[in-house]
């Protein structure tokens, strides 16, 4: 990679001339093209080790370098700022590393084997996964896609709430519409109950499989076995949603099987063993307000029921316990309040809070004919996931939803993502890929194929549009090794626009396959075959196809 290929040699020149180097130096590329194709701060962040100023030891530095012949100049800018201009050449010769590595362009070993748990969606399993879930799916998918490519050793995983107040309540509002198949008159559907057309349909096949017997077996049976059932059919529900939208998870782990298993009991008697409790009131509290939270907190009831707090740090302590470097957990933004009290107890069990991250993504707010669709999962008027991905398909949704930083709200406008043009930005970035497409077979008709690389053909390719293009998928790798440290994927969708944007203006500028000008055509060639690479490796890592024609 040419950021590398520089800082190496910035550190090279550097040793050659006994000054000592600030390993934070960084590498750019300047907004403004007539700065040079890179720039560096090294002297700027280095000086005071070398008790020098800034532009003196930047011009040492520049003097070195300026005698490499892939620098067409090394500048000292300002008060001390090295910008490098780039022979051509360099950028040339980088394109055969990407389509002569197809599959495989980009990829580093950044991560070390660096072992990330990625906790993503975790919906309540009392319904369908809904446009919020598909948020968290793109985000986490793509995270895990990236961070997998730049040699992390990501695993996704999926907590099943599977127990609590939640599914007590779904087994109830099955049975209620049970004994309406039943002829029974419960009168009003309860408020507090679940009115989605789903339970309707889960009741339904509940009553295909056991007719009548459920009435007459006790109540306690009765909602134990609405339960189960329920919830398996909402996970198989679920599953398939998340198969259509292209996300798939490593593990699955069940706040049920969890209680089973007394790792609930354990966590408050840790907590105990630690000193961390208190009672008051006949209820059994936390004192979370010694490690950082803003107040202490209930952690068993005066009944002697648990709050959500114990099984959720129970679930984290398995994490720490299956020895994971990193932990991010993917959270809806009205889990801000519940942060502080989870890594208070993570703290007072002695665990390394740091080790743990949380991403908020924002609020997903839908869009048709300028209207805000008003949703409500408790009354039934819910978008679900299905229905996104039947309107929009799955790429325009999982683009959408990457196309935006995790941290601002979003407006998904339903009748832009099912356009077919260039307003579209998913319609866009895959246009250009089968556009290319529909150039190489063109060529290939004509008889101007893809020759093996030699870089004294491609020196044909000299003019801005194409150097910077060039330059732009250089920047692939850094890009996704950004992506993984910042746990920003919306980096990914600006890169893929930004690049098939060039490709665009570069089609209506200049005629690509030209039968009288047989070896410019076949640079050219050379070139768009490396942004269709790039393009479909870049989709592909959002979880996104590249047509071969639209």
């Amino acid at each position: 990679m040419i950021k590398e290929k520089i800082s190496n040699d910035i550190r090279i020149a550097a040793e050659s001339l006994k000054l000592e180097v600030n390993p934070e130096f960084n590498i750019e590329i300047p907004n403004n093209v007539d700065f040079g194709d890179y720039s560096s701060n090294v002297a700027m962040v280095s000086a005071k080790l070398n008790k020098a100023k800034p532009r003196d030891m930047a011009e040492k530095i520049a003097q070195v370098l300026g005698k490499k012949r892939y620098y067409r100049s090394v500048d000292v800018a300002g008060p001390g700022f090295l910008n490098f201009k780039l022979s051509n050449s360099i950028f040339q010769n980088e394109l055969e590393q990407i389509v002569e590595n197809p599959e495989t362009f980009g990829q580093v070993d950044h991560g070390k084997g660096s072992k990330i748990l990625i906790e993503f969606i975790s919906a309540n399993p009392t319904g369908p996964l809904n446009i919020v879930s598909a948020r968290a799916a793109a985000y986490g998918d793509t995270l895990y896609r990236v961070m997998k490519y730049t040699g992390y050793h990501p695993v996704r995983e999926y907590y099943n709430n599977d127990a609590g107040n939640q599914v007590d309540i779904l087994a109830e509002s099955v049975e209620l519409r049970y004994r309406e198949l039943h002829e029974e008159n419960i009168g009003e559907f309860p408020v507090e109950a679940y009115h989605g057309e789903y339970i309707k349909d889960i009741a339904a096949k509940l009553n295909a499989i056991e007719g009548t017997k459920l009435l007459h077996v006790s109540e306690r049976d009765r909602l134990q076995k609405m339960k189960e059932f329920a919830l398996n059919e909402i996970h198989e529900m679920q599953t398939m949603s998340l198969e259509r939208f292209g996300v798939e998870f490593d593990s699955w782990v069940s706040e049920k099987n969890l209680r089973a298993q007394g790792v609930v009991e354990e966590v408050l008697s840790f907590l105990a063993e630690a000193g961390c409790t208190f009672e008051m009131d006949e209820a059994v509290w936390f004192a979370s307000s010694k490690f950082g939270d803003e107040k202490d907190r209930v952690l068993m009831k005066s009944d002697g029921s648990i709050t959500y707090i114990v099984p959720d740090v129970a679930y984290h302590l398995t994490k720490y316990q299956r020895g994971f470097d990193v932990m991010i957990d993917v959270l809806g933004p009205d889990h801000h309040g519940y942060v502080p009290r989870l890594k208070a107890a993570i703290k007072a069990l002695e665990y390394d809070e740091s080790r743990l991250e949380v991403v908020f993504l924002q609020q997903v707010n839908l869009f048709f004919e300028g209207e805000r669709v008003k949703m409500s999962k408790r009354e039934g008027r819910i978008i679900t996931m299905d229905d996104l991905i039947d309107e929009v398909g799955k790429d325009a949704a999982r683009f959408f939803f990457i196309n935006r930083r995790p941290s601002a709200h979003l407006n998904f406008d339903l009748e832009l993502a099912k356009k077919q043009s260039a307003e579209n930005p998913v319609f866009y970035c895959q246009y250009a890929h089968a556009r290319i497409s529909s150039i190489l077979k063109k060529a290939k008709k004509e008889k101007i194929t893809l020759q093996k690389f030699d870089l004294k053909d491609l020196r044909k390719l000299d003019k801005m549009d194409e150097i910077l293009m060039m330059k732009k998928m250089m920047e692939f790798s850094n890009i996704l090794i950004a992506i993984s440290e910042t746990r920003e994927p919306h980096r990914l969708a600006d890169f893929v626009t930004e690049l098939a944007g060039m490709f665009h203006k570069y089609y209506q500028k200049y005629t690509i396959v030209n039968a009288k000008s047989k070896e410019l055509s076949q640079a050219r060639l050379y070139l768009i075959t490396a942004v269709k690479t790039v393009l479909r490796l870049a989709l592909d890592l959002m979880g996104i196809s590249a047509p071969e024609k639209m």
